[in-house]
């Protein structure tokens, strides 16, 4: 094993894109294994590639962008899922609104009746039944 510590020294190794990139070639592999196509089968070994060669990579500043870029992506999309579950979550506890004048989104509490709401973003005042 100091044989694979003494080349990996100095190289980027792995990190969240390389693993997305591996989980994407598996699951093109798998899918491409029970949908023959031929010649498609190479598809699934370009992601293997690119993470191979990222993992090998002695560019480590360029690697790091990279990365940084794709967590960017990957942290919106998984907030916009995470906010999605949560709004889900509270619907029988909740109503959501919009502000009409900024279109905040507020959250009410259900089963108050008519309800005079300030707006925390703008300060504009409306009426709302819950």
């Amino acid at each position: 094993m100091n044989w694979l510590r003494n080349f990996m020294a100095g190289r980027y190794g792995p990190d969240h894109l390389t693993l997305a990139l591996l989980v994407v070639s598996f699951i093109l592999s798998f899918v491409l294994f029970w949908v023959p196509v031929p010649f498609l089968g190479l598809l699934s070994y370009i992601p293997l590639g690119f993470a191979l060669f990222r993992m090998l990579s002695r560019n480590i500043l360029k690697r790091g962008e990279e990365n940084i870029k794709f967590l960017k992506v990957w942290n919106t999309i998984c907030g916009w899922f995470r906010k999605t579950k949560q709004h889900h979550a509270d619907r029988k506890i909740y109503h959501f609104t919009a502000c009409p004048s900024c279109k905040q989104k507020i959250r009410l509490p259900k089963g108050r009746g008519k309800l005079r709401v300030t707006c925390p973003k703008c300060g504009h005042q409306f009426e709302r039944k819950t």
